[in-house]
This record gives structure tokens, C-alpha cells and sequence, in this order.
């Protein structure tokens, strides 16, 4: 891998949502790699479809992708009020491109946006990742809690 291309995409992605679109801005079919850069690289994405992956684009406020010519090898994404919250979603990388900084730059890229930059508070919810983002600057809450609630 010499240079991969790092996109921040126009806010819900029409170009990735409506024609594919990836690296040098041509059709790549960008949808079905992010489906499978998703599943093939996390446990927790096993069934997203292509209709849902359109829609959590659309409402997203950030959208960053990192190619390797026609390959998808990271992603990641943010919504935000862009005053005071914002929550960091879905940052993955290829497993055979860790640990190269590409996890680092798709959240640095994301941090840096006009829509997060000047958010009060950055929030990520992670299981396995926590020392990853400590070393970004994020820091463990101890008196806060995270709670679900699942409608599935």
C-alpha cells in the first residue's frame, strides 16, 4: 500500500449512497465494499443490508473512507448537533491494514471536520478498542453510564 486515499464525503454521502463512489471519484460500487469491509472486520455488523447501510449514511453528519485504489480498507462516521454533542460510529479498519495509523487518521479526520470540531463533548462507546482511543485523548467515564435500550 503506498498512499491510500483518505475521502471525507459530503454530509450523507450521496456520492457513496446513489453511485457507488470511492477512490479518484468513480464508481466502485462503495456500498457493497463498505458491507463487506463491515462484516469481514467486525463482530458487530454481521446483519447490516445494503437499504439500512443507505439510510445510516444519509443521517450521518461525518463520513470518512480510506481506500487502497478500488478497495475500501477503513471506515468510520459521526453524528452530531455540531454544538454541544457529537457520538463517533463505526470506525474500522481492514485487518490487514492495522496498525498502519489509518484508524487513527479516519478519527483524526472526523475530529478535525467543521462539523465536530467545535463540539463540547466527543463521545465513543467501544469494547475492544478502549486503548486505541485513550491514546487519541479520550478518556474513560467512570460516573456516567452507558445504557441500551434495544427495539429488535
Amino acid at each position: 500500500m503506498k498512499n491510500p486515499i483518505v475521502i471525507k464525503h459530503a454530509q450523507g454521502a450521496p456520492g457513496l449512497r446513489f453511485l457507488g463512489m470511492g477512490a479518484f471519484f468513480k464508481p466502485s460500487q462503495g456500498i457493497q465494499k463498505l458491507l463487506t469491509l463491515l462484516k469481514n472486520n467486525t463482530s458487530w455488523a454481521s446483519t447490516r443490508n445494503e437499504k439500512d447501510i443507505k439510510t445510516m449514511l444519509r443521517k450521518s453528519s461525518v463520513i470518512v473512507s480510506i481506500w487502497n485504489h478500488n478497495q475500501m480498507i477503513g471506515f468510520g462516521r459521526a453524528t452530531t448537533d455540531e454544538i454541544y454533542r457529537a457520538v463517533l460510529w463505526d470506525v474500522v479498519v481492514d485487518k490487514r491494514y492495522q496498525n498502519k495509523g489509518l484508524g487513527k487518521k479516519i478519527v483524526k479526520t472526523i475530529l478535525q471536520s467543521h462539523e465536530i470540531s467545535k463540539v463540547e463533548k466527543v463521545y465513543i462507546m467501544t469494547t475492544n478498542c478502549k486503548t486505541f482511543y485513550s491514546n487519541l485523548g479520550f478518556k474513560i467515564v467512570k460516573n456516567q453510564n452507558l445504557m441500551l435500550l434495544e427495539n429488535i
